[in-house]
């Protein structure tokens, strides 16, 4: 199954797109969460203006659906410049980015999203074009070769990933300020929700906003989507306003349930528990119990069950808790308790 395809993926579909652009802020004061960053980019803004300089090159990482993109837009606003959207995999060669940072006006923004899937010629340019705002290159072949160097507008360049461990060293080394985006609390999710209801034009009581937010995964990507969701369902029964009871319903036709798990969660859970006694298993075992892809389980559906506490990484496997069986109302197995202290002494010898 397409990952884009589950109401609560946080990876971006195309029915995303429009909303997103129209939810989008524009402002630090309309940019829900984050705070730290929020406050932390506001300083180094602020100094680069007074200095009349290019901000420090910006590296956002974290899960998919926090608002990396959207940050971005926000730091181009208050810097007051131009920016330049792109992503790693389509920047083919090196000729590819020459012709990007060349277009640049003084101190605008390049956004590189995916960059950890830029290619290693690519990379090799951008080094000297951050650190010097120039671009190498060698003119010529065999012996009259001889190399140029050519000057380039300050600019700031903005990388986001959701995989920071698979940038290179000497790439992540030159970005001088470094943002890790956390998941949402309820609270800020709900926030968000009531926003973005606004600028749907819908009502929605505060017990039915929690409730969204709740099942939300603390990602407002999620949330947006199911909020268009829960208002699709709303309006078809001609009502103007969400209420508990709407949400509920709603939610619970989708298949995500009070925790924000959705089918592919409960089978990759349930497969555990009918067939692997809750554990250990390995991850490969486990995707293809599921016929699920390994890197859906491993990016989308452990981390997740993982926050929550229904599942342990253990040194000989993926491992159930008592969490996840209480959750799902079966009795937990009198092995369980065991087997968990057990891995937990091997994970401190280790």
């Amino acid at each position: 199954m397409d990952e884009r395809d589950r109401f609560i993926s946080s990876t971006k579909n195309m029915s995303d797109v429009e909303v997103e652009n129209k939810l989008r802020p524009m402002s630090f004061d309309e940019y829900v969460g984050q705070e730290k960053i929020k406050s932390n980019l506001k300083v180094y803004i602020s100094a680069a203006k007074k200095r009349k300089e290019a901000l420090d090159h910006v590296l956002l990482y974290g899960p998919p659906g926090l608002g990396k993109t959207t940050l971005s837009h926000i730091i181009a606003n208050e810097i007051g410049s131009q920016i330049k959207i792109t992503s790693g995999p389509s920047i083919e060669n090196a000729a590819d980015l020459a012709a990007i940072l060349t277009n640049l006006g003084p101190n605008d923004v390049l956004f590189i999203d995916e960059i950890h899937r830029l290619s290693k010629a690519v990379e090799e340019i951008l080094y000297p074009a951050m650190e010097d705002y120039a671009l190498d290159f060698i003119v010529g072949k065999g012996p009259s070769a001889r190399s140029m160097r050519l000057k380039i507008q300050p600019f700031t360049l903005i990388g986001a990933t959701t995989k920071a461990g698979n940038l290179s060293s000497p790439l992540r080394d030159r970005f001088g300020v470094l943002c890790r985006l956390e998941l949402y609390s309820v609270e800020e999710i709900a926030t968000i929700i009531n926003r973005s209801a606004g600028i749907f034009g819908i009502k929605i009581e505060a017990n039915a906003t929690t409730e969204i937010a709740r099942r939300s995964r603390g990602t407002p990507r999620i949330a947006n989507r199911l909020l268009k969701r829960v208002r699709d369902y709303v309006q078809v029964e001609d009502k103007d306003t969400i209420t508990l009871d709407d949400a509920r319903r709603a939610l619970s036709l989708m298949d995500i349930d009070e925790k924000g798990l959705d089918f592919v969660d409960k089978r990759v859970v349930m497969s555990m528990i009918e067939k692997f006694g809750g554990g250990p298993v390995g991850l490969e075992t486990l995707a293809a119990t599921t016929n699920e892809e390994v890197s859906t389980i491993e990016d989308v559906v452990e981390p997740y069950l993982l926050q929550l506490g229904f599942m342990l990484r253990t040194n000989r496997g993926r491992m159930l808790t008592h969490l996840a069986y209480e959750h799902f109302g079966l009795p937990v197995p009198k092995s369980l308790k065991i087997e968990t202290e057990d891995d937990d002494e091997d994970e401190d010898d280790d």
